[in-house]
């Protein structure tokens, strides 16, 4: 099974939507895609994922299934729950997360006490992923799957930054704090995971390419810095020669 993973295009927050940017971001998407075979295609309920998702699904003549769970990580901050005040778990700076042994534990991460209220969102996330994948021949043990019904198939999730790294932390039993510091997803950008099946029905899925933009640096479109703290490196389109 291969497992797509796309960040929404450049967002515009305060419509939930995407800025010019990231429609331009979303047709180069289209264009590249538009060669994929794809089996399944799942959005996030979010207007800026389902907006990204438009011009792929209008080039593969398909329709999306909607995820409620892969909408972006959000958990409650409990001083502030009355106002409906939603935090995510990154955004920290170096200082004031890498001194807790515990954000560098697999799963132990929401132990942290500014972290603690992220656990049960968390803990349903993993749940609703596994039982996507367990519905799709896949079925969890451990750290590995059980290919149950192992099969080919290609399918496709249109969501966001934070909940594509919660579900690389999970599916490959790392840190989310490390992934959520330590990698950058740009609007766009495509992550793929493949099962890797060697011995009777154990599977492993490994991610062959996080956050790949090609499509961008091949369109001549700028990669964008949204939820990025630093300045991207910028590559010129190839030359297309005679």
């Amino acid at each position: 099974m291969r497992l797509i993973l796309i960040r929404h295009g450049d967002p515009d927050y305060v419509r939930d939507d995407l800025t010019e940017k990231g429609k331009r971001e979303a047709a180069l998407l289209a264009e590249r895609a538009s060669k994929w075979h794809v089996d399944e295609v799942y959005t996030s309920p979010l207007g800026r994922a389902v907006a990204t998702a438009k011009p792929c699904l209008d080039a593969w003549g398909k329709q999306a299934g909607i995820l409620d769970w892969a909408q972006e990580f959000f958990f409650p901050e409990p001083d502030r729950d009355a106002q409906g005040w939603l935090r995510v778990p990154w955004d920290f700076f170096p200082a004031d997360w890498t001194g807790y042994d515990e954000n560098f534990a697999e799963n132990r991460w929401t132990e942290v006490a500014m972290l603690a209220h992220a656990k049960p969102r968390y803990e349903m996330t993993c749940a609703a992923l596994d039982a996507f994948l367990a519905s799709r021949g896949y079925a969890r043990k451990g750290r590995y799957y059980r290919a149950v019904a192992p099969n080919e198939k290609t399918v496709v999730i249109f969501c966001h930054f934070g909940i594509s790294m919660i579900m690389l932390s999970h599916i490959l039993n790392i840190s989310a704090q490390a992934l959520l510091h330590g990698f950058y997803l740009a609007p766009t950008s495509v992550t793929i995971l493949n099962t890797e099946q060697r011995r009777g029905d154990e599977a492993y899925f490994r991610a062959e390419r996080i956050g790949d933009c090609h499509h961008l640096i091949a369109g001549g479109e700028p990669i964008s810095e949204s939820g990025y703290f630093t300045k991207i490196f910028q590559e010129a389109p190839p030359e297309h020669k005679e």
